[in-house]
């Protein structure tokens, strides 16, 4: 059974432990099944990688690999890394900074 993330894709997230603690990106995308996200210009590996055609460079590119979704927080505007919490607005669910109830 696949859980449901938080946590969406376009979302400012900071990553809060690992090697990269502290650095801060937009997810790319999330991997519900692994439940993994991938954010931009955090946790770079080297990866070799096969020559396809005449045209595709082969050799040693640098790619981002997915962080556990427990391992990065939402950042809000206000008061920076945060958990998320819900508010029903009408007949919609919105999702709202624990700290200041600011929607995210």
């Amino acid at each position: 059974m696949l859980k449901k993330s938080k946590i969406r894709k376009n979302d400012t997230v900071e990553v809060i432990a690992g090697k990269d603690k502290g650095k801060r990106g937009t997810v790319v995308s999330v991997l519900l099944k692994k439940e993994a996200v991938i954010v931009s210009g955090v946790n770079i590996v080297k990866k070799a990688m096969k020559k396809k055609s005449q045209q595709d460079q082969g050799g040693i590119a640098e790619i981002e690999a997915p962080l556990n979704i427990s391992n990065v927080a939402i950042v809000c505007k206000k008061c920076g890394p945060t958990k998320i919490g819900y508010k029903i607005d009408g007949d919609k669910k919105i999702r709202v900074c624990r700290k200041c109830g600011d929607v995210l």
